[in-house]
C-alpha cells in the first residue's frame, strides 16, 4: 500500500506530511478524513495524494469517513494560492460536520414534471444573463437543468442567502428535479443531479460539475469576510473552467469582474422589470423637514392609506465612517476635489479618506462656513420617522429577532430588504452614503439595494409600488440610471475604470492591514508588485491574482496578526 500525504487541521502547519497507510482501517481514499499523531498530539485531517516513500513512516491511526473528492484537491491547491490562505480552510469548507461513512446512489437527472410554458420561453445561452430585479430567475435554472441533466455529475445552483436557497429549493423540487442541500452533505458528495445552497455550497464535494448557475452573482454574500477572503463566484467559475461545464451567472447591473470584456445578455423586459423610481434632492428643501422630506411623507400616507401589512420601510445604511458633512445654507455635500468622495474633519479642516488635501472648512458651492456632520443612526431615524407619520415603528438590523412582529412601518438598515417580503413603499432616507462610500462597488451597492427594494414594492410591469430616494446630489449619473433603469453606461464606465485602475478582472489588488502589516510588506522591498499605503494598511497591486497571492504566501508572518484580503 502507498504511503499518504495528509493536510492536517492545525492551519499553522500549512504543509502535507506523509503516513503509512494502516491495513486494519481498509480503503483509505483521496479526500478521505483521518486522524493521525502529529507531535504527539491526535489530530484529524484529509489524505490529498499518495506518495512514494522508502522512509519508515507513522501509520495512520483512523478513518473519519468520507472528505472533500479527489477532483477538489486540486482545486483546493489552487484556492491557496489565488486567496493566501491554508488548505485546511478550504478543505474544511468541503467537509461534513459530522461523521460520514456511507454514501446514498444518487437518483438519474429526470424530465421536469411541468409543461413547457411553466419552464419558459427564454433560451439563455451560458455566460452572464442581465436580469431586473423582479423577473423570476426560475428560467434561467430550469433552462440549465434542461440543458446539462444528460451530462455526467451535478447542476449546482447558488444563490445569496441560505432562506432563498430554501425556497428555490421546494419549487424545483414540486417540478421533478432531485435536488440536495447544504443540510445533506452525503448527497452532495454522491453527486444528486442538483445541488441549491448559498456560498459555502461553492465548495460542494460533488465528484463533477454538469453545470453552475449562480443567481445575483455580484451580491457580497458570495464574498468570504473572514479570513482567507475567497469568493463563491471565483470557485464555481474555476470548477467549471477545470470540467468543461457551462455557466450561467445572473446580475442586475454585470461588475466588470463578473463580465470583463465579454458581451452578455439581457432580460427582454429589462426596464418594466425594475420598480418605479422617485429622486428627491434636497439640497433645495426647506431645511425645518425631519428625517422625511415632504414628497416622501406625502409618499408615506399614502402608502399607509392602503391594506399591506408592512406598508412603508425606510432604509439606512452606512458604510465607511458613515458620517458626510454639508452646508446648513445651501445642503451640498463636503466632497473632495481630487475624487469627489465626501470629506471628513481632519485636523481642524477638511479631507477626504485618502487625505488628497487638507482645506479649510467651508462650502466649496456657496462660500458659508456653516457646516455641519448629517449622521443620525436607526434608533433616532425610527424615533423621527414614527413622530412624523404618528405610526409606531419596528426597527430592524441584521442582528434582530425575526420572531417579533412586524409594524406597518419599519426602519433599519438593509436587514429589512431581507426581512421584509413586502409593502407599498421604500425609502431610501440617505443614498449618498452609498454614492460616497470609499469602495469600488459604491455604485453598484446603490443598484443592488433599490433593485431590492424593487422586490417588496413590486415593478413597473405591474404598476404597483415605489422607491423613494433621498439625496444631496440629485445629478448623479447612478440615480438618473435607476429612474430610467439603464444601466448600459454605468457598466461601461466601470470596465473603463477598472481597466485604468488595473482592478479585476484586468489586475489584482491585495489588502493588507493589521499590526504585522509594516513588517509584512518589508518583505516585498525590491519586487515587481507596486505598495501604496493607505489610513487601514496597505495595498499591493499586480497583474494576476494566482502570482500576487503565490508571493505574498511565500512571504515569511511576522508574530503580530495580519489580514491578507487578494481581490
Amino acid at each position: 500500500m502507498a504511503p499518504l500525504s495528509v493536510i492536517t487541521e492545525v492551519v499553522a502547519l500549512d504543509r502535507p506530511f506523509d503516513y503509512a497507510d494502516n491495513p486494519a482501517l481498509g480503503s483509505v481514499g483521496i479526500g478521505d478524513r483521518v486522524r493521525v499523531e502529529l507531535n504527539g498530539r491526535s489530530v484529524r485531517g484529509w489524505v490529498v495524494a499518495e506518495v512514494v516513500s522508502d522512509r519508515v513512516l507513522k501509520s495512520v491511526r483512523k478513518w473519519l469517513g468520507y472528505g472533500p473528492s479527489p477532483s477538489l484537491m486540486d482545486l483546493v491547491e489552487w484556492a491557496s494560492a489565488r486567496w493566501c490562505g491554508p488548505r485546511a480552510r478550504f478543505l474544511l469548507a468541503a467537509s461534513p460536520s459530522r461523521v460520514v461513512t456511507s454514501l446514498p446512489a444518487a437518483p438519474v437527472a429526470g424530465p421536469l414534471a411541468v409543461a413547457v410554458a411553466d419552464r419558459g420561453a427564454v433560451r439563455y445561452s451560458p455566460g452572464v444573463v442581465q436580469l431586473a430585479p423582479t423577473t423570476d430567475p426560475l428560467g434561467v435554472v430550469l433552462y440549465a437543468y434542461e440543458s446539462t441533466r444528460h451530462c455526467d455529475g451535478s447542476l449546482v445552483v447558488l444563490v445569496p442567502s441560505d432562506s432563498w436557497a430554501a425556497r428555490l429549493r421546494g419549487r424545483l423540487e414540486q417540478r421533478g428535479c432531485a435536488v440536495a442541500g447544504p443540510d445533506q452533505w452525503d448527497r452532495m458528495r454522491a453527486g444528486w443531479p442538483v445541488i441549491v445552497g448559498s456560498r459555502g455550497a461553492a465548495w460542494c464535494p460533488t465528484p463533477r460539475l454538469a453545470g453552475v448557475v449562480v443567481l445575483d452573482a455580484d451580491d457580497e454574500a458570495y464574498v468570504s469576510s473572514s479570513q482567507p477572503t475567497w469568493d463563491a463566484v471565483s470557485v464555481v467559475r474555476e470548477r467549471a473552467r477545470r470540467d468543461e461545464a457551462p455557466a450561467w451567472f445572473t446580475s442586475m447591473m454585470p461588475s466588470p469582474s463578473l463580465v470583463g470584456d465579454a458581451v452578455y445578455q439581457r432580460d427582454a423586459d429589462l426596464v418594466g422589470g425594475w420598480p418605479q423610481v422617485e429622486v428627491v434632492d434636497r439640497r433645495g428643501g426647506d431645511p425645518h423637514d425631519g428625517a422625511l422630506s415632504a414628497s416622501a411623507l406625502a409618499a408615506a400616507h399614502r402608502a399607509l392609506d392602503g391594506d399591506e401589512t408592512v406598508a412603508v420601510a425606510v432604509v439606512l445604511q452606512r458604510l465607511g465612517t458613515g458620517r458626510l458633512i454639508a452646508c446648513d445654507e445651501c445642503g451640498e455635500l463636503a466632497r473632495c476635489a481630487v475624487c469627489a468622495q465626501g470629506e471628513e474633519e481632519v485636523e481642524g479642516g477638511l479631507a477626504c479618506r485618502e487625505r488628497h488635501e487638507i482645506r479649510a472648512r467651508y462650502c466649496r458651492h456657496c462660500g458659508s462656513t456653516r457646516l455641519r456632520a448629517r449622521r443620525a443612526g436607526v434608533a433616532t431615524l425610527a424615533r423621527d420617522v414614527s413622530a412624523q407619520l404618528g405610526q409606531p415603528v419596528t426597527e430592524i438590523s441584521a442582528t434582530s429577532d425575526p420572531a417579533v412582529p412586524l409594524a406597518r412601518v419599519v426602519v433599519g438598515t438593509t436587514a429589512v430588504l431581507r426581512r421584509v417580503r413586502r409593502c407599498s413603499l421604500v425609502i431610501v432616507a440617505d443614498v449618498d452614503q452609498y454614492l460616497l462610500a470609499a469602495r469600488a462597488s459604491a455604485r453598484r451597492d446603490v443598484v443592488y439595494a433599490v433593485g431590492s427594494a424593487g422586490r417588496l414594492v413590486g415593478s413597473r410591469r405591474e404598476g404597483r409600488g415605489r422607491v423613494v430616494i433621498q439625496t444631496r446630489r440629485g445629478d448623479d449619473p447612478v440615480l438618473d440610471a435607476l429612474v430610467r433603469a439603464d444601466f448600459d453606461a454605468l457598466v461601461n464606465e466601470e470596465r473603463a475604470t477598472a481597466r485604468v485602475l488595473g482592478l479585476a478582472p484586468y489586475g489584482a489588488v491585495a489588502e493588507i492591514t493589521g499590526p504585522g502589516a509594516l513588517e509584512f510588506v518589508a518583505g516585498l522591498a525590491g519586487s515587481p508588485w507596486r505598495l501604496s499605503a493607505t489610513p487601514e494598511g496597505f495595498v499591493v497591486r499586480g497583474a494576476d491574482p494566482e502570482q500576487l497571492g503565490r508571493a505574498l504566501r511565500s512571504l515569511p508572518r511576522p508574530a503580530a496578526r495580519v489580514r491578507i484580503a487578494v481581490h
